[in-house]
């Protein structure tokens, strides 16, 4: 067995182009939620510290990621 038939490239580039693909479409949801809400969401967090509006971001991240990475795997 050759380290050509135990390393497929294909499976690694695939990788590859799901996670950026993945990691646009976060970035593109993102983006749309911080545009329909009221306010900044980047400068509420950052500047006034608001730890609830930081745990609601994190876990609409981590629930992106999750869909992305189901249909990514099947």
């Amino acid at each position: 067995m050759s380290l050509h038939e135990l390393i497929n490239f294909k499976y690694i580039v695939a990788s590859i182009v799901y996670s950026v693909i993945g990691i646009l479409i976060l970035l593109i949801a993102f983006w749309i939620i911080e545009k329909i809400t009221p306010e900044n969401l980047w400068k509420e967090i950052i500047e006034k510290h608001n730890i609830a509006l930081a745990i609601v971001c994190a876990s609409f991240m981590i629930a992106v990621a999750i869909i992305i990475s189901s249909a990514i795997h099947g």
